[in-house]
């Protein structure tokens, strides 16, 4: 089956957060994650049947959403999940939001590496407990961003009570290896702290890499591992407002639940419909898509290469539709206004915990020729500097 990923609708005068940040301005926004292809055909007709139903009230996952879900994780990454793990949630940030409150008292820290999704170091933040980052290191000869143990390590202290995970790592696009994770599981083990592993990219690896579910490390490390996944990302239907956290251990998930009392939307009919087909019937889709996209960031690789001078992507875009690109030999003072000011939304490298004017990242998650008319524009705006 062929899917059309060239032609899209437009987004211009409609609901967009994305398009809307620039309503009447010549603006192309590759700022936040939100994908312009149209979502799987499988998802939209599901979302329509569904529709037609008429009747909108309360839902709660049907077996056959759960084993939509549960079955594509068992074929992908051989993990046999028991349902009775799943927690449904309105968002992967507030599954972020609610694994602070409910594993760190106020005043206790919430450890993460950075750069990072910014949710990571503000949804402790919200609740009055502590975000503690640690830079990762730039390997630069081997072109690969590292944790810096010796770092990590000393920035825990008795108050250390969470560490927040992103794999495949947004923004800058690294699937950790097996071996990484060993190591982050034993740190945590032997620091007693609950893990949380972010896991929303990890249908969007571009690269033949295998993506390793934290939770399948050892049962040790399942025992403390809040994994949180969606199809929001993959299937580009984050407006549908849902995630699941899997959370093996009894007495953890007890906790996770507890904190989400009062405060936590239920997820709603249409949510629970989408998820079902985009697990379901929807790999071909994904499949077409990840093809799409590497050829979207290779042409973004040699155009950075060929026509960006002062412009670096410091490691390979192992995964998702986003570049982090090292602005900093440019020196400008504020960056996403200059880049605006010649006709392209990026988002700004300080809200992922780096000095402002270093780096930006670029959603390429947008037909081949969004893509290129937007990097030709970048072109103008730093030889206008």
């Amino acid at each position: 089956m062929n899917f059309d990923f060239d032609t899209v609708p437009e987004r211009r005068g409609t609901d967009s957060q994305k398009w809307q940040k620039y309503a009447g301005r010549d603006v192309l926004p590759l700022w936040v994650a939100d994908m312009d292809f149209l979502s799987p055909p499988a998802v939209t007709a599901a979302v329509q049947a569904r529709a037609a139903h008429g009747i909108f009230g309360y839902a709660r996952p049907v077996k056959s959403s759960v084993d939509a879900f549960v079955n594509a994780l068992a074929s992908r990454y051989g993990w046999p999940i028991d349902p009775a793990w799943l927690v449904w949630l309105p968002g992967l940030v507030v599954g972020l939001n609610v694994t602070a409150q409910a594993f760190a008292a106020p005043g206790e820290e919430v450890l993460t590496v950075t750069p990072v999704y910014p949710p990571f170091m503000s949804a402790p933040k919200n609740s009055g407990r502590v975000s503690v980052q640690v830079p990762l290191a730039l390997d630069a000869a081997a072109r690969r961003w590292e944790i810096d143990w010796a770092a990590l390590e000393k920035a825990v202290t008795p108050k250390t009570k969470l560490f927040i995970l992103c794999n495949p790592h947004n923004p800058v696009a690294r699937v950790w290896r097996r071996d990484e994770l060993v190591r982050l599981g034993e740190f945590c083990v032997r620091h007693n702290l609950v893990l949380c592993s972010d896991e929303i990219h990890c249908d969007l690896i571009l690269d033949d890499l295998p993506h390793v579910p934290t939770a399948l490390l050892s049962e040790e490390v399942a025992r403390r591992t809040v994994t949180l996944m969606a199809p929001s990302k993959t299937y580009n239907m984050p407006g549908l407002g849902i995630s699941i956290a899997i959370i093996p251990d009894d007495k953890l998930r007890a906790q996770f639940v507890r904190a989400t009392a009062g405060i936590v939307a239920e997820v709603n009919t249409l949510g629970y419909t989408a998820c079902e087909a985009a697990y379901r019937d929807c790999e071909p889709w994904r499949q077409a898509l990840l093809k799409y996209l590497r050829g979207n960031r290779d042409f973004l690789l040699d155009f950075v290469a060929r026509e960006l001078p002062g412009v670096q992507v410091e490691a390979p875009i192992e995964a998702t539709y986003l570049a982090w690109l090292n602005i900093s030999a440019h020196q400008l003072a504020d960056p996403i206004a200059h880049f605006e000011a010649h006709g392209v939304g990026l988002s700004d490298g300080a809200f992922f915990g780096v000095p402002r004017g270093s780096h930006v990242r670029l959603n390429f998650g947008c037909t081949r020729a969004t893509l290129a008319e937007a990097l030709a524009r970048l072109q103008r705006a730093l030889a206008a500097r």
